[in-house]
């Protein structure tokens, strides 16, 4: 195939070896490399490279075969902000040793950071009761926070935000583990009606707030301003931000203008890692916690009552309750909840027994008000007394059940059936005033009044407000927006001529609220 005859090619071949020879010289000076294309040559022979096609460019040069370590394996992580270094590759001691590995927030080192931690640390008995409780909770967090490659910091905020308490409300109504605000929690899919709370919910509640932080760290780039957005509201800290701006000032966490909340939040969550990341420094005792799951996920297709679900499983009632602090009656709705969270141990308990038992599952259903009557009647009509269907659904003196409300009732008669999904999805509980003759007021709302605000202002439930006019209880009003009151006629009288005076305290009645409703996810934690 080569048309230059061999006299043409033998200049060409010594060429070749020359460079070989050339190579091999100074490879002799690295280290030796095993080839990829055959075996190795003999010591002292050079290969013999033929020349390259006259009518074709020569082919770059075989790569060089990789060194292969036969040692023990080593991982790159980062710690606590510092250059990256080398750490063995070993299963984590106990999952503080797996946090720790985690944790790659910028450090935030000021006074502030050094009074939270003496605040911490000068109340031993609190921070272990905080660290023992999360031990239910805080692999799974982990897990959800490993998976998603974000900073180790974040399994932390409960311990801030509530203590890691899933039952935690604040003054505000923020409530669970992760402290979700009603609209907020809304956004993310929270569904909040008569049966359940998955603001409360171990699964649904850390899915939510790990959205939510990664959409603010998308939003500001910056942790330590997510973490500030999600205390105070990201509204709140963009407008910060833009002051700043205006003034030529620079806009990282430490430089906002911020309430002492919030201006405390970020130190706080960094004196805990600081005491969790060497506690020995700060004369702290951690509970062990081991590096495994405290609860297993099991799916149930038929309603059960909590009662029966605990039996079978074998655990006490508010053992089961504390894995499950969503539900707030005493059935399951597996149309609405078909994943129930028990102790590892026992999931595998529950599930031999369940294939065992042959009882009822569920003396609760759901029954939907027809009409607007009171609980005397509602209980005469589903065999109830006055007093169990007051206990069971939460009902308050003095108010009456709207049409269309969902009550919790036992089974009987034609009521024998699981509760449907649209039901357990949507269920709620609307109440009116007792008495025959409410009068209909149409009320004017004041600057920065929110439909909870102008409720308490003229003495009504904000969810009955929010269903008089078909607005949510979070909505925020418009100066002068007329509002439907309904309300006893003598009552109606005297609030009507007490709202015409003018009152010193209006000022600070319109501030406040809107300090709260500042933002999407602006509140009072409830972690002290």
């Amino acid at each position: 195939m080569n048309a230059l005859p061999r006299q043409a090619r033998q200049p060409a071949v010594s060429l070749a070896r020359t460079a070989c020879a050339l190579v091999l010289a100074l490879l002799a000076t690295g280290c030796a490399t095993v080839s990829l294309d055959g075996p190795s040559p003999s010591p002292g022979t050079a290969p013999v490279a033929a020349a390259p096609p006259a009518a074709e460019t020569a082919p770059p040069p075989a790569a060089r075969a990789p060194h292969i370590y036969q040692g023990p394996l080593s991982e790159i992580v980062s710690v606590h902000g510092e250059v990256p270094r080398v750490v063995p590759l070993a299963a984590p001691t106990d999952l503080w040793d797996r946090i720790r590995r985690g944790l790659r927030m910028t450090d935030l080192d000021s006074g502030l950071v050094r009074d939270q931690e003496s605040w911490y640390t000068s109340r031993p008995d609190y921070l272990f009761r905080m660290t023992e409780r999360s031990r239910k909770y805080l692999f799974h967090i982990v897990e959800e926070v490993e998976r998603r490659d974000l900073p180790m910091e974040l399994a932390l905020l409960p311990f801030i935000e509530s203590a890691f308490n899933p039952q935690a409300v604040s003054r505000v109504k923020a409530a669970g583990m992760w402290q979700f605000m009603p609209a907020t929690g809304q956004s993310f899919d929270l569904k909040q009606n008569a049966f359940r709370d998955d603001r409360r919910d171990v699964l649904a509640s850390t899915r939510a707030a790990l959205d939510y932080l990664e959409q603010l760290y998308g939003r500001f780039g910056d942790w330590h301003l997510a973490l500030a957005a999600y205390n105070w509201g990201q509204g709140n800290v963009n407008r910060a931000i833009t002051r700043n701006q205006k003034e030529g000032r620079p806009t990282a966490y430490t430089d906002l203008t911020m309430p002492q909340e919030t201006r405390q939040y970020v130190p706080k969550l960094q004196a805990v890692e600081n005491i969790i990341a060497s506690p020995e420094r700060f004369g702290a005792s951690l509970p062990v916690i081991g590096n495994h799951p405290f609860f297993d996920t099991i799916t149930i297709d038929r309603d059960m009552d909590v009662a029966v679900i605990a039996r079978l499983a074998e655990v006490d009632e508010a053992d089961f309750r504390s894995l499950n602090p969503s539900l707030n009656r005493p059935v399951v709705m597996a149309a609405a909840t078909p994943n129930i969270l028990l102790p590892w141990d026992n999931a595998g308990i529950f599930e031999r027994n369940l294939n065992a038992y042959t009882g009822v599952l569920s003396t609760w259903t759901a029954w939907v008000v027809p009409t607007t009557m009171s609980p005397a009647q509602a209980a005469k009509r589903v065999g109830m007394t006055e007093s169990q269907l007051r206990s069971v659904n939460r009902i308050p003196p003095r108010m009456m059940v709207r049409a269309g409300s969902s009550l919790i009732v036992p089974r009987n008669g034609q009521l024998n059936s699981d509760v449907p999904e649209h039901v357990a999805d949507n269920g709620r509980l609307a109440l009116q005033p007792e008495g025959g003759n409410l009068r209909r007021l149409r009320i004017k709302a004041r600057k920065g009044d929110t439909v909870a605000v102008f409720a308490r202002r003229h003495g009504v439930s904000p969810v009955s407000v929010a269903q008089w006019n078909g607005m949510s209880v979070n909505t925020r009003l418009k100066t002068g927006q007329l509002l439907t009151v309904m309300r006893p006629p003598r009552a109606a009288k005297a609030k009507v001529s007490k709202t015409k005076k003018p009152s010193i305290s209006r000022a600070s009645a319109q501030k406040k609220p809107a300090r709260a409703a500042a933002g999407s996810q602006g509140k009072k934690p409830a972690g002290r």
